[in-house]
């Protein structure tokens, strides 16, 4: 494809790079070839990384090359425009907005200049494409946020932020999967782990699926927690 390009990453990685904007068509056909690779089992490929508007792919130069690898991928890529009607995932993590979790709602509806009720009600009303995951293991990266309660991030960043935490930083919104600092606008927080080593699959979700906050009261809040830490919780999940 033209508007696609190559790049080495020493002797045993790779970058395919597309057009680099932020893009839901543009990481729509990032996040195709990354599921085409295995699909298709391309020799000697270890790992890829998808991000917004690229996908590293590591592999073993034991088993294969860089031009060779090249030219696999390269027969991929048309099939990576094929992406209408591809049926997404969407994961429903419920929050608890407000109360002991979102110390800074009341702030994001002060700058909004609308009701903390409308605040949650505006956040929990899109499906949220995960562009990328990275920072954190299991941090998503989320498209979508309404620019109507888009908030700057705090000027301190707080020390430490709890897992699960829910929160807005400038244009964008976000889970917490681990304690961490950060510089978000705490508005809510879900007992849902999106990291937890003892799964199968440690991370929740995978670039190209998509997030849906449904929120919850405090006592479905104490509810789930159980269930969310030892492991027995299981994330609806709905075909979109």
């Amino acid at each position: 494809m033209n508007d696609v390009s190559f790049k080495p990453c020493g002797d045993g990685a790779l970058t395919v790079a597309f057009p680099s904007r932020i893009d839901p068509t543009i990481n729509a056909r990032v996040c195709t070839l990354a599921r085409l690779i295995p699909e298709r089992r391309v020799r000697g490929v270890i790992e890829t990384i998808p991000t917004f508007s690229s996908l590293t792919v590591l592999f073993d130069p034991a088993i294969t090359t860089y031009a060779r690898l090249v030219r696999e991928l390269e027969r991929l890529l048309p099939e990576c425009n094929q992406t209408s009607g591809a049926q997404k995932r969407i994961f429903e993590i419920p929050v608890c907005y407000g109360e002991d979790f979102g110390e800074d709602l009341p702030d994001v509806a002060a700058h909004a200049k609308i009701s903390a009720e409308e605040v949650i009600r505006v956040h929990s009303s899109t499906d949220y494409l995960i562009y990328m995951l990275g920072f954190l293991p299991g941090f998503a990266y989320l498209g979508g946020l309404d620019e109507r309660i888009a908030t700057p991030r705090l000027q301190s960043p707080r020390t430490k932020i709890p897992a699960g935490s829910v929160g807005i930083g400038g244009d964008q919104t976000g889970i917490y999967p681990l304690d961490s600092p950060g510089g978000w606008r705490l508005i809510g927080r879900t007992p849902v782990k999106p990291y937890d080593p003892r799964r199968a699959e440690p991370i929740l979700y995978r670039a190209g699926d998509y997030i849906r906050f449904i929120p919850i009261t405090r006592a479905e809040y104490d509810r789930l927690l159980p269930a969310c830490e030892d492991g027995s919780y299981v994330c609806s999940i709905k075909e979109g």
